[in-house]
């Protein structure tokens, strides 16, 4: 069945995965750049810093992560991956896609979010390097609402 042919429940299922993917990963790429900004500016000045600021820097990636893993769990249970996709009732692709949608957004707003936490903490580096980790701390604490989209969204495909 080619891409042209997928029923509507399956197209909406399908526009669900992708939005997954793409909101979240689009997320962590401006949340990844804004701390990268922010990182650059203090490795001009501090080149020895770089192990903390790429450690900074990559946590506001772990939800283009966690949006992956959804998309692919979603492919997954509606037999894209296996070649047993056929046709989606309009109910059950409204489903797939309804589950999508807390990582989809919700991935997608904390990364940015993290993203500003992150040049917050490489400030902090830059100014007061020993508290560097307190910083770290206040990114943690966006993440674990990222993690409860991730929850959020793979309790609602288990359901289907």
């Amino acid at each position: 069945m080619g891409i042209f042919e997928l029923s509507t429940g399956a197209a909406i299922g399908m526009l669900g995965a992708g939005l997954a993917v793409c909101l979240s990963g689009a997320g962590s790429a401006r949340g990844t750049g804004i701390a990268g900004e922010a990182g650059t500016g203090l490795l001009s000045q501090d080149p020895t810093k770089l192990g903390k600021i790429m450690i900074i820097q990559v946590v506001p990636g772990t939800q283009g992560l966690y949006g992956l893993v959804v998309g692919f769990l979603a492919m997954s249970r509606m037999g894209v991956l296996n070649g047993t996709f056929g046709d989606l009732s309009l109910a059950d692709g409204l489903r797939y896609f309804a589950a999508c949608m807390p990582i989809a957004i919700g991935g997608g707003i904390s990364a940015v979010a993290q993203g500003r936490v992150a040049a917050g903490t490489i400030n902090l580096l830059a100014k007061r390097p020993n508290d560097w980790f307190k910083g770290v701390i206040l990114c943690i604490t966006v993440e674990f609402y990222a993690l409860l989209s991730l929850l959020a969204s793979i309790l609602l495909m288990l359901r289907i």
